[in-house]
């Protein structure tokens, strides 16, 4: 059995015996080892399921819900029952579930209403080095937990590449245990430059390696969805037109995070005989999953990462170089089955001297606002948001925006106390700005509608039409005639009309093939608007079903309500930036910093002109700064907020009174003062990086 080969099975008796001995225990697992199947199988076969649920954290929902099925199968359980999943939106668990995958966001989401996690008996902290926002939340509370919780706890935080002697001081030395992988040699093989179109360049190398190489299937690393497509189109387009019988078979295979479950499947299956397969992913293929047959890697050298800038308060969705541990996983993946080749479409010169040697973490380029609200609701008297234990602090302006932002949309009050609006928006599973849409419309009488529009804004990639990518106005298109347009306000209103729409067909499946809309994708949202809509019955009074039937009059009166709930929601993104203009005068859509994304519905009047304010869900930079998904608002909603501005304090909505002092890592699980800090040395690398970035974000900014 092909399991029994894995090497981290060799080790089963030393780790079992580490984590009996050990609260905490890092464990590095080296790609191929086997650490995500088979450790909780490990625990479990132990007895430590007897006393609770095995919870294994994943990154990402694709990881959390392939590796489950795969553990299942090899227990031979039907999936949901002994084994299950947990993600956003989707429970797959039942009384009867003894080892659970989740993402680490659901994780944290469960820890609010038991603080404890009483439920688990271990708690598995898989590819920590991916350095995920809620990972690293969760290594502190971990940290925090191990230390107060009544009854025994283990927890393990395992990785491919993680800094374990890092981890294992922020863990008061807690044992280290290295777990070799199953890699043959992998030959690397460098560009002479760097491609200036790397999708064409990989198309170039993958042909090559089809008509040249013998077989072995090919993985290639593309940065997102749109490049993924585009390449898939391409090969199949060029593979077809090879002669007949001069190649073998070949099939192209997508693998992306926005793909239905039954496509994502398909890349863990055996090719044909005599076939060769082409995967073409995006970074989840590094570590998470692992994908049998592959000889052969092309790698672009680019990631797809979301970046955020605190002191313009904004996200951008940008293209950028991976880091040498990527690279380096990305290389692994070739060599799982026998020895393979590594085409990597940079030179040399720009991996040693370009590439970061690590990461960035997640949580310092994120906004903060969700995880410092999620810290704030659990009620801990002895955590300060500004001097959390974070195994790498945040920098203290995106702490005190994040804080900012939530104390403009009443989240916190003015001494940092978490409000019951607060409460409330940390029980959704949405960023704070779409659950304080939810509770402003609500007592604006428009939930029902709100509820659409956030469900769609949620849905995990486009659900509509491919549009004009062009970067000017002039070539704008309108969306088909046969769709509704927004009446003039904007994109959210055009997601309400279009749900209200499908709804009116009784979610016919038809309707939405025949507008060229995603059915799984609406599918989503009508799920997620359900599950909302439950959780928001607990506030709300009153049915929450789409209304149908009503008179203009009150259909505008409802849009008008909707734009000013998403106003409040977004108050500090819009408020911040009025601050920026003289006399509030104008948000800048008619200025060169940010523009409307060509795909809005967004329409100017008879005068040609923009409206002046607008709320966008997100900014994404391509060939400029763009708003996405905007509706147009009106200044005198948002006025009110700008004389909270004025009065904030920084310090005082931390949670403390006291001057900010510079942050450290206790050394110890004892909360005493004597405990001796782990501070970061001055001259880290780590530290000179994150500087350099935030001053180049600060400059982009400013432009």
């Amino acid at each position: 059995m092909e399991r029994m080969k894995l090497p981290i099975l060799q080790y089963e008796d030393q780790i079992v015996e580490t984590v009996e001995k050990n609260p905490v225990v890092v464990i590095i697992g080296e790609t191929g080892s086997g650490k995500s199947t088979q450790l909780s199988q490990i625990l479990h076969r132990h007895g430590y399921t007897t006393s609770g649920v095995i919870a294994v954290t994943q990154p990402r929902r694709v990881a959390a819900v392939s590796v489950s099925r795969r553990v299942a199968q090899e227990l031979g359980v039907q999936l949901g029952e002994e084994v299950g999943y947990a993600i956003r939106f989707e429970d797959r668990t039942s009384e009867k579930t003894r080892i659970k995958y989740l993402t680490d966001g659901v994780l944290l989401r469960e820890s609010l209403s038991n603080p404890d996690l009483s439920q688990y008996s271990v708690i598995i902290l898989d590819e920590a080095h991916e350095r995920s926002l809620n990972t690293d939340i969760l290594l502190g509370l971990m940290k925090r937990l191990i230390r107060l919780r009544a009854t025994n706890l283990k927890v393990l935080i395992t990785s491919a590449t993680l800094d374990g002697e890092k981890v294992s001081r922020f863990f008061s030395q807690c044992p280290v245990l290295h777990v070799p992988g199953k890699l043959f040699p992998v030959e690397i093989l460098y560009s002479p430059e760097r491609a200036k179109n790397y999708v064409e360049s990989a198309l170039k190398t993958a042909l090559d390696i089809h008509v040249k190489q013998p077989e072995g299937d090919v993985l290639i690393f593309m940065t997102g969805q749109d490049d993924i497509e585009k390449l898939v189109l391409k090969l199949e387009e060029k593979i077809q037109h090879l002669e007949q019988g001069s190649v073998m078979d070949a099939i192209i295979l997508p693998l992306h995070g926005s793909l239905p479950p039954e496509m994502q499947i398909r890349v863990f299956g055996p090719p044909p005989p005599n076939c060769r397969r082409f995967i073409v992913a995006t970074n989840i293929a590094e570590t998470s999953l692992t994908v049998d047959g592959v000889v052969y890697v092309i790698d672009s050298g680019y990631v797809k990462q979301r970046q955020y800038n605190p002191s313009t308060g904004m996200y951008s969705l940008d293209v950028v170089q991976i880091s040498k541990v990527q690279a380096n996983q990305r290389a692994g993946r070739a060599g799982r089955t026998r020895p393979g080749k590594c085409h990597r479409l940079y030179p040399s010169i720009v991996y040693n001297d370009d590439f970061l040697d690590a990461t960035i973490p997640e949580i310092q380029r994120s906004s903060l606002a969700g995880c410092v609200l999620y810290l704030k609701s659990l009620d801990i008297s002895d955590i300060d948001i500004l001097e959390f234990d974070y195994l790498d602090p945040p920098s203290a302006e995106s702490l005190e925006d994040a804080l900012r932002q939530l104390y403009l949309i009443e989240a916190i009050d003015e001494g940092g106390v978490i409000t019951s609006l607060g409460r409330s928006m940390a029980d959704l599973p949405l960023e704070p700005s779409l659950s304080r849409t939810l509770l402003e419309a609500k007592d604006l009488g428009c939930l029902p509608q709100a509820l659409t529009v956030v469900a769609m804004l949620s849905a995990e990639t486009s659900l509509l039409p491919a549009r004009s990518s062009k970067n000017t106005d002039k070539k704008r298109k309108t969306p088909p005639s046969n769709l509704p347009d927004g009446s003039g306000y904007g994109d959210h209103i055009q997601l309400l009309q279009i749900y209200e729409h499908w709804d009116e067909t009784f979610y016919s499946t038809e309707w939405v093939k025949e507008h060229n809309l995603q059915v799984r994708g609406m599918l989503f949202v009508k799920e997620v608007r359900k599950q909302l809509s439950q959780i928001m019955q607990k506030i709300a009074t009153g049915p929450l079903d789409v209304q149908q039937g009503r008179r203009r009059k009150e259909i505008q009166t409802e849009y008008r309500n909707l734009r000013k709930a998403l106003c409040v929601g977004n108050a500090n993104q819009l408020a911040e930036r009025m601050m920026r203009h003289n006399g509030y005068k104008t948000l800048g859509l008619k200025s060169q910093l940010v523009q409307v994304h060509p795909s809005s519905v967004l329409q100017p009047d008879e005068d040609g002109m923009l409206p002046n304010y607008v709320v966008f869900h997100e900014l994404i930079s391509t060939s400029r700064p763009y708003m996405r998904n905007v509706c147009s608002v009106e200044m005198r909603w948002v006025a009110p907020i700008l004389q909270k501005i004025e009065k904030l304090d920084v310090s005082k909505l931390s949670g403390t009174s006291r001057p900010s002092k510079e942050r450290t890592q206790e050394g110890d699980f004892s909360s005493q003062k004597e405990d001796k800090p782990i501070t970061q040395a001055p001259e880290d690398p780590n530290s000179r990086i994150q500087a350099a970035r935030e001053r180049f974000l600060a400059r982009r900014g400013n432009r």
